[in-house]
């Protein structure tokens, strides 16, 4: 191993899965001409497939790459995604969806939910929902795209296909994939540098930078160098999940459904030929024996898969870079699945490592920079899905009584109490939820603003109604263009489409 003072061009990958095989094909198509890319992994050590929803950043990661989202769908049985809908959040019986479009026009001034509320003040009844085009597509059940459209969306996908598809991609540019599980980790004895990798099979794989993708485990950054570890579970309090595949059964439709249960949350992703299923729970208020039970008394179609289930920890690792290694994915933290953000840190994460790239040699002031902004963009997202448990009005069980009445962070206290007294919403800078996800997530769990931006006052009764109406009746009109989302997933991505092209 080279002095970290020195270039960095012999980059070692350790686990493979969705971490490993994102991390390789970055890197090999963007940087593959200046570096030496292993990427070490196990046939015998299985992976944590919990998250197959993604969000909408992932189509500019893939543009990056060069990925052709038809050919990708169809290699990892994907469907579109427009939002989630969310059920028995708030309250027992209620449902929204916090969808990827946006709430009504822009202003300059004052956000488009104070001209909502003002109407709401006035009598004119509507839901914010009702003004968001993803919105009112997801519950129609219909989608379409084309390289004209601007609809904003995502995917359902076989996280295992698409850890293959990625392999696939990676090798084709030169990555070197090595089987085998490892042994030790050797670090120099002056530097405390990982030097290099040794494989049970007496294997040794030297490299200048590391890549940590062990998931929980953190072999190299945890295990090794001790990076130690921020505990965010007195904010996020559930602990274990139990998951199970189960045949489809009716249409997939094109959004995540999230439906609240007694000490956690379901989720049900619908994909080309299977469904996946999975319940979030907190282990001190659920056993493991419950969890299942309720899982599969809730799920539909035959189960295709055993349950399985999950341990983790909601936090950060205080390092994600330390020394010459980088931890992704499950290795560097872990926020819980809720709003489908566990790929989108994977593909963030590296591509901050691409942009701060050591190649002239390792400096504490990469190390930081790098770090800085991994610990902002994750207590950004913390934020974001402790108000999902937070903001309930549930006392049915002893979990939701518990999430009503825990403190919460200072920077989530304060936008709560910014929309609640005054109707503002913001989205800070770097910050991954734009001002409607807030919005929608905060009005559908029941938090209504006492007031609305006097900006709104401007319009007259009679020009608000319109205004309003207006709005409405071009999403009607829009979604009543598009296709069902089978229909149009068949024509563009099916199993049985040869050809690319909407």
């Amino acid at each position: 191993m080279q002095n970290n003072k020195e270039k960095v061009s012999k980059v070692v990958i350790a686990g493979g899965g969705t971490a490993g095989w994102i991390a390789a094909a970055a890197l090999s198509k963007k940087l593959g001409e200046l570096l030496d890319i292993t990427l070490v992994e196990s046939e015998a050590i299985g992976t944590v497939g919990v998250g197959e929803a993604t969000i909408p950043p992932m189509r500019v990661f893939h543009k990056l790459l060069g990925i052709d989202e038809a050919q990708f769908m169809r290699a990892t049985q994907a469907t579109f995604k427009l939002g989630i809908e969310f059920e028995n959040w708030g309250r027992v019986g209620d449902r929204y969806i916090h969808a990827f479009g946006k709430n009504g026009r822009e202003s300059w001034l004052a956000e488009f939910h104070h001209f909502w509320l003002r109407g709401l003040e006035l009598g004119i009844e509507s839901e914010i929902g009702d003004y968001c085009f993803e919105l009112q597509a997801a519950k129609a059940g219909c989608f379409a795209t084309s390289p004209q459209s601007n609809i904003n969306f995502a995917y359902h996908l076989d996280a295992g296909l698409y850890a293959k598809f990625l392999r696939a991609f990676s090798e084709k540019l030169g990555v070197r994939r090595v089987e085998g599980k490892i042994a030790h980790v050797n670090q120099c004895a002056d530097s405390g540098d990982i030097q290099s990798l040794l494989l049970e099979d007496g294997q040794v794989l030297e490299g200048d930078l590391f890549i940590d993708c062990t998931g929980f485990r953190g072999l190299l950054i945890e295990q090794t160098l001790h990076s130690g570890y921020e505990d965010w579970s007195h904010w996020l309090p559930c602990d274990s999940a139990v998951a199970v595949q189960t045949k489809r059964c009716g249409e997939a439709l094109p959004y995540t459904r999230s439906i609240a249960r007694e000490a956690g949350w379901q989720w049900r992703i619908p994909l080309q030929q299977r469904t996946g299923n999975g319940l979030v729970y907190c282990s001190r208020y659920m056993t493991d024996e419950d969890a299942q039970r309720e899982l599969l008394a809730n799920v539909e179609g035959e189960a295709l898969t055993d349950p399985r289930v999950l341990r983790f920890r909601t936090g950060r690792r205080r390092k994600a870079w330390n020394r010459n290694c980088i931890a992704l994915g499950l290795a560097s933290g872990f926020i819980e699945p809720l709003e489908s953000t566990s790929i989108h840190l994977i593909m963030t994460g590296i591509t901050r490592l691409m942009q701060l790239f050591p190649f002239a040699g390792i400096t504490p002031s990469l190390e930081e920079e790098y770090n800085r902004k991994t610990r902002e963009e994750l207590e950004k997202i913390r934020d974001f899905i402790v108000l999902h448990y937070h903001l309930t009005e549930r006392r049915d069980s002893a979990f939701w009584r518990h999430c009503r009445s825990m403190s919460v962070p200072e920077t989530l206290a304060h936008r709560m109490a910014l929309f609640r007294e005054n109707g503002h919403a913001f989205q800070a800078e770097g910050e991954l939820f734009r001002v409607d996800s807030w919005v929608q997530v905060m009005v559908g769990q029941g938090l209504i603003p006492q007031r609305s931006h006097h900006l709104a006052r401007m319009m007259s009764e009679s020009e608000l109604d319109n205004f309003l109406a207006s709005i409405r009746q071009q999403i009607r009109d829009a979604v009543a263009q598009l296709p069902a989302h089978e229909v149009f997933i068949e024509r563009y991505c099916g199993a049985g489409c040869s050809e690319v092209g909407a």
